[in-house]
């Protein structure tokens, strides 16, 4: 990939209005044996980009699972890490995170220090990401391990300020989270209080598990669309939540 293209594609996306789907693969949770399957269905669906990570990899595959991606498809692969090492020179990009809604140093700027002679090495291109973490009406993996507290789902004004200190800090993408298995999707209010109030192209992932909450997520403004868990429980949710987005931009008008 050329230098900067992830960003460009975020960027452009944004400026034309355009809608876009993620994947996120958990090498916790995709099994060699389905993940054939789990990315043809991806290429089918038109997925934008794939996001592989997660809060706790405790399995060693990561590695494997980014070469399979960059082997069999042209979809950029994007690490989602959950700490200072998971990180493979392989992938298009990185989300360099910052949980710059908790306020757990080791999130905020600990863990991007120790990682950040690895990352220049490895030549990734490097996506500058505030990280909000939003509750999601129980404890998940992300809130655990980060020992943060979410942002109140029913705060938009926090939640607001919050993407507004990033973007003046300099990042260029903000990511919501409702964690991995939420229980609750993050509501339409606290999203379209962040894109009201950022400029930035906004992800939000995280509790999306039919595409009744998928929609509500991109009314209210969410120009990237992370679906992860809720495709293995759901076979079919990939494609519902793919349609809704391309139907979504059609209606939009955007070519």
């Amino acid at each position: 990939m050329e230098k900067n293209r992830t960003q460009q594609i975020f960027d452009r996306n944004l400026a034309e209005g355009r809608k876009s789907l993620a994947l996120l693969l958990d090498p916790d949770d995709v099994e060699a044996a389905a993940l054939p399957g789990v990315l043809n269905n991806a290429i089918e669906n038109k997925v934008d980009f794939i996001f592989v990570g997660g809060s706790l990899v405790t399995s060693d595959n990561l590695s494997e699972l980014v070469r399979f991606v960059k082997s069999n498809s042209n979809i950029p692969c994007i690490l989602f890490p959950g700490n200072a090492i998971q990180i493979d020179a392989n992938a298009d990009a990185i989300l360099f995170l910052s949980l710059i809604s908790g306020r757990n140093p080791e999130l905020l700027i600990g863990q991007q220090v120790v990682a950040a002679p690895i990352v220049k090495r490895s030549g990734l291109e490097v996506l500058p990401t505030g990280y909000m973490l939003v509750n999601s009406g129980r404890p998940t993996s992300a809130s655990y391990v980060s020992n943060t507290q979410p942002i109140p789902n029913d705060k938009p004004g926090i939640a607001a300020s919050t993407a507004m200190a990033g973007e003046m800090l300099g990042l260029k993408l903000i990511y919501m989270d409702a964690g991995s298995g939420a229980q609750d999707p993050i509501s339409p209010r606290v999203i379209r209080a962040v894109k009201k109030n950022s400029g930035l192209p906004l992800i939000v992932g995280g509790g999306i598990n039919h595409p009744a909450k998928a929609k509500e997520a991109l009314l209210a403004g969410a120009d990237v669309l992370v679906v992860g868990n809720g495709v293995q429980k759901n076979l079919n949710l990939l494609t519902e939540v793919s349609e809704l987005v391309q139907l979504t931009n059609e209606t939009l008008n955007v070519n």
